[in-house]
């Protein structure tokens, strides 16, 4: 399995740990599409290319951090196909992933500690999608993208 990992300047440190985190827990290849830097980052830039590198397949799913979460998946979700899921505890992640398919998690460094951060994680990467009547809902989801 290979993660996409997308951030802004108030994520440096979030993104490393969370890398990090990813590997010693399940062995995944975490891909960076983020910034390593202090400086000013704008965080389309970085939701933009992990939905990217989710969509055309380069990676299975994608994670984006900014100082909300909100922005960076606002950019992600205008990728075709995306399905990014903003979450700020473990139990919406589950079910971004469980009823809704969802192909990216969002959340924001400034919204959740660390610890919190790597529990939203597992519950994302550990649900699986249900299928059933939730497929249907998610058809529906991507026929309003297709319609764009």
């Amino acid at each position: 399995m290979r993660i996409g990992i997308g951030n802004d300047h108030t994520a440096v440190e979030y993104k490393r740990v969370i890398s990090q985190y990813i590997w010693d827990t399940y062995g995944y290849e975490v891909v960076n599409y983020g910034t390593d830097s202090a400086e000013s980052f704008d965080y389309p830039i970085a939701g933009e290319a992990v939905a990217n590198a989710v969509a055309k397949g380069e990676v299975d799913l994608g994670i984006v951090i900014c100082g909300t979460g909100i922005g960076i998946s606002l950019a992600a979700n205008k990728v075709r196909g995306i399905r990014c899921a903003v979450c700020s505890e473990p139990y919406s992640a589950q079910l971004s992933r469980r009823h809704n398919d969802s192909n990216m998690l969002a959340f924001g460094a400034r919204v959740v500690g660390i610890e919190l951060a790597k529990m939203i994680v597992d519950a994302w990467l550990t649900a699986e999608f249900e299928g059933g009547r939730h497929q249907r809902r998610v058809d529906m989801i991507m026929a309003i993208e297709a319609k764009q």
